[in-house]
């Protein structure tokens, strides 16, 4: 009987620590601000919304989201998904389509990730800017105030304040870059290589798609208690 009674007790603990309530805190990224037809999975989501790392964020055609993670802001426009991730120090939004923009005070190690690299702040300054994802190999990326740069495994492409890049990617990779990886018999890490992206860079001329951009941002920033 008393082990009966114990093994009644462990299953009973072991149910209650799935509930949110029992579980070990995990600690989260941030929260949302602003959202229309917005969804966390499958979940719509609210103002006061907790995001986690490994959370999928995603908006419907002509939804919004924005995001407040710590001096960080990040804002999906319509049809956009990113999934957040915490690696190492750094909060990481990685885009799997639409566009996407952040603000940073430039210190906060924040990144976007793309397939033609990672997109933070320049020189560790405030910074607002945008990705676009056009397509497989494609994409539009905007500084609006501050440079961005566009890390391609430590190959460094700045883009400057006011300026938009088209960045077009060749499937077939470049130069090889190092990489750390298990080796084959003791499971220590022994550099191995990697082929670095082979990228295009076209500036696009006119500030029209900024300016929109811009108009979108500043909607989205004003308080629905004390709109301007």
């Amino acid at each position: 009987m008393l082990s009966i009674a114990r093994s009644c007790l462990a299953t009973l603990l072991a149910g209650l620590l799935s509930f949110p309530g029992f579980a070990a805190n995990e600690k989260s990224l941030g929260l949302v601000v602003q959202a229309q037809d917005a969804q966390i999975a499958d979940s719509k989501v609210a103002i006061g919304t907790t995001v986690y790392s490994g959370d999928k964020v995603e908006t419907d055609v002509g939804g919004a989201l924005r995001l407040r993670m710590g001096a960080t802001q990040l804002y999906l426009l319509s049809a956009s998904s990113v999934t957040l991730a915490q690696r190492s120090e750094a909060v990481v939004a990685v885009v799997a389509r639409g566009t996407v923009g952040f603000s940073s005070n430039g210190t906060d190690q924040f990144e976007l990730e793309v397939p033609e690299g990672t997109i933070r702040a320049a020189n560790g300054q405030p910074a607002y800017g945008q990705v676009m994802i056009v397509g497989p190999q494609e994409i539009v990326v905007s500084a609006y105030h501050g440079s961005l740069v566009l890390d391609n495994d430590g190959e460094l492409h700045t883009i400057p304040e006011g300026k938009s890049f088209r960045v077009v990617m060749d499937p077939e990779p470049a130069t090889a870059a190092p990489e750390m990886a298990p080796s084959q018999d003791n499971g220590n890490t022994t550099p191995t290589k990697r082929r670095r992206r082979r990228l295009a860079f076209f500036l696009l001329l006119g500030a029209g798609a900024g300016l929109a951009s811009w108009a979108i941002w500043d909607v989205l920033s004003e308080s629905s208690s004390s709109p301007k």
